[in-house]
């Protein structure tokens, strides 16, 4: 198990290494994936607001799923280097909820497992989640409890040897395709103390989904999930413990935030490609875009952000592969990262003048899925004040 406490010993010569030979090739070999088995689908897969099942299982074949995990569970890790550049390279695909999807199932619900999993729940929803099997989701959010996690409602009331849950999550990527799903519920009082972590397999009876209709990442299944007296064994508390889920939920956030902000610096770049790949070819007033000084210094200005923007987030993944908290250097590259990917995608539509606007050119698909980045996973705002609050100003 690695949960970013631990260090990870660096190679002799080198006391602060980032991406070595091996990520370089992992990097090729998934970028030749996309290129062949995602890339050329995105605009089927955005018409049908989904992508097939078959893709988890193409990506626990070539062990994309298990990049984090002990080879005991049939993983090839813990490597966070490497599942950071499935992160980039996946982000690269030219669909958010493709990315989503997949970055949902194996570094939300089943690093969930992976970090905090008994052996029997190791076996029954990890081993199967590495191979793409089984799909995952995690669900904390709630309608009245989003950023604010200590307030959630979800209950979970010990009855015997069992659970039995009510309340109702939303905005749950996956929610309505997962197989299995890691819920927050509370076991306790009020407060953090009382929020424990449960899985819940998608065919318990009282379990249901309601699909949202999304603006961007249309094909990611973002769900409404309600729990009606849903049982569910006691075995399915995650870790054994009774109100052990805040401090799991804050534990695993430290990577969640640091995928949202190298999956944001990659797509910002792939969509500042296809930016002054546009400008170069659309002419006006007999010369290409391009060439206006207005855009030349606007491409820089980007081209310049985005490089130290990937500076910061690498910084901020440097620390934590090497065991550091890292928590406010986290907290200001997704923050940053994510807003800058938002930037970008409104330049380049701009670029693209009404074309921009149009369903025709896929600069509309990286403004709506790049709206999102600075709302999920904790908002821009709470990244602000985890930084106030470190820097000792609240």
């Amino acid at each position: 198990m690695f949960d970013g406490s631990q260090p990870i010993t660096p190679p002799a010569g080198d006391p602060y290494p980032l991406f070595r030979e091996e990520h370089e090739e992992l990097r090729s070999s998934i970028r030749r994936f996309i290129d062949k088995e995602v890339a050329p689908f995105i605009e089927e897969w955005e018409e049908l607001r989904d992508f097939p099942r078959e893709l988890y299982d193409r990506c626990g074949e070539l062990g994309f799923f298990g990049l984090k995990f002990a080879e005991e569970h049939g993983g090839s890790g813990p490597d966070y280097l490497a599942a950071a550049v499935f992160t980039e390279e996946l982000a690269r695909c030219g669909a958010g909820g493709v990315a989503a999807g997949l970055g949902a199932h194996t570094d939300l619900a089943s690093l969930y497992v992976g970090n905090y999993g008994t052996p029997e729940q190791l076996q029954r929803w990890l081993v199967p989640s590495i191979r793409g099997e089984i799909i995952g989701a995690l669900a904390v959010t709630e309608p009245d409890a989003g950023s604010d996690v200590a307030s959630l409602r979800t209950r979970a009331t010990r009855d015997g040897d069992h659970y039995v849950i009510d309340g109702a999550k939303t905005f749950i990527t996956n929610g309505s395709k997962a197989d299995y799903v890691v819920v927050a519920a509370r076991t306790g009082g009020d407060g953090h103390a009382g929020i424990s972590l449960i899985v819940v397999d998608a065919t318990t009876p009282g379990f249901s989904t309601n699909r949202l209709d999304t603006v961007g990442w249309r094909t990611s299944h973002t769900a409404e999930l309600f729990f009606d007296g849903v049982r569910v064994s006691a075995g399915n508390l995650l870790g054994g413990v009774e109100g052990d889920g805040f401090k799991q939920i804050m534990g695993n956030f430290g990577w969640e935030r640091l995928a949202m902000a190298l999956g944001a610096n990659a797509a910002a770049a792939k969509t500042l490609e296809a930016g002054i790949a546009y400008a170069q070819e659309r002419t006006a007033f007999g010369k290409p875009i391009s060439k206006f000084q207005v855009w030349k210094h606007r491409f820089a200005d980007l081209a310049s952000e985005i490089a130290a923007s990937r500076s910061l987030t690498y910084h901020a993944l440097r620390r934590y592969v090497l065991g550091e908290p890292a928590i406010r250097e986290i907290a200001l590259a997704k923050s940053f990262a994510c807003e800058l990917d938002w930037k970008v995608a409104d330049e380049c539509l701009q670029v693209h003048g009404g074309w921009g606007y149009m369903m025709e050119y896929p600069v509309q698909r990286a403004w709506r899925d790049s709206r999102l980045g600075p709302i999920g996973g904790g908002t821009t705002e709470i990244m602000r004040e985890i930084v106030a609050k470190i820097d000792g100003l609240s």
